[in-house]
């Protein structure tokens, strides 16, 4: 049995959390579950390891007033795993075209800026990181994306002087379908340079640039005539840190 859940989490899904917010955003109510990620890649860079992470989720929508909020983790199955998280956020879409979120991200002590302590958020001593972001969702005619998310507090990463880089990432998108599955590209950006010469580092790496660029395959397999599953085959390179991932999954 540890063999079988083994190989079934290998080829789970990466569900990032800004596709749960759209997509519960399309009924009112309490919205839960869990998904499995192969591997955990956020804007490039590999926060997960080597291991498949399960990544939870509970989300509360306000019909349609266009108001969400919810809880998003990710927690790794395996003793190679780097880290765990626990994000709260609250998002706000006034019409489709816009949606506005802030996220509070908490990272334990496991990573450089990490805490232990939840609820501390005293300034240089806590392990959360509020982001605030704007999404430009594009149409169905003009299936464009363009999402630019800033760090306003928290553990962002320091100059010498100790001043925090309020670290910034800006992202494009385009969406298309091809022989009855989606397709969408992204190619995002770090736009500072923390780099100083002195081994400073930021909260996308020491160096601005392009670190997100690929694309997301996704559909449904089909279990039986009344079971399907969604499913995505995503191809993620960072050609700022040199790295290529891949990840393939299934959600539940």
């Amino acid at each position: 049995m540890k063999k079988i859940a083994t190989t079934c989490i290998l080829v789970s899904l990466l569900i990032w959390p800004g596709a749960l917010i759209s997509d519960a955003q399309e009924s009112a109510g309490l919205n839960f579950g869990a998904d499995l990620a192969s591997r955990y890649i956020w804007r490039g860079i590999n926060l997960g390891g080597p291991s498949p992470h399960i990544q939870p989720f509970i989300e509360y929508t306000a019909g349609s007033s266009g108001l969400a909020a919810g809880f998003w983790g990710s927690y790794g199955l395996g003793a190679g795993s780097a880290i765990t998280e626990a994000d709260f956020y609250i998002s706000y879409t006034p019409v489709e075209l816009f949606t506005f979120t802030v996220t509070d991200y908490f990272f334990p002590s496991d990573i450089p800026f990490g805490g232990d302590e939840y609820f501390n958020y005293r300034k240089g001593a806590t392990g959360h990181t509020i982001e605030g972001m704007a999404r430009f969702n594009g149409t169905e005619r003009f299936p464009f994306s363009v999402l630019f998310a800033v760090n306003l507090y928290g553990a962002d990463g320091t100059d010498p002087m100790g001043n925090n880089y309020h670290a910034k990432y800006l992202e494009a998108g385009y969406s298309f379908s091809a022989g009855g599955a989606s397709i969408e590209t992204f190619a995002g950006f770090a736009l500072d340079n923390p780099d100083t010469g002195s081994g400073a580092a930021g909260w996308y790496g020491d160096s601005g640039g392009l670190i997100n660029l690929g694309f997301t395959i996704s559909g449904n397999i089909s279990l039986s005539e009344m079971i399907a599953l969604p499913a995505f085959s995503t191809l993620v390179v960072n050609p700022e840190a040199g790295n290529i991932y891949m990840v393939f999954g299934l959600s539940f």
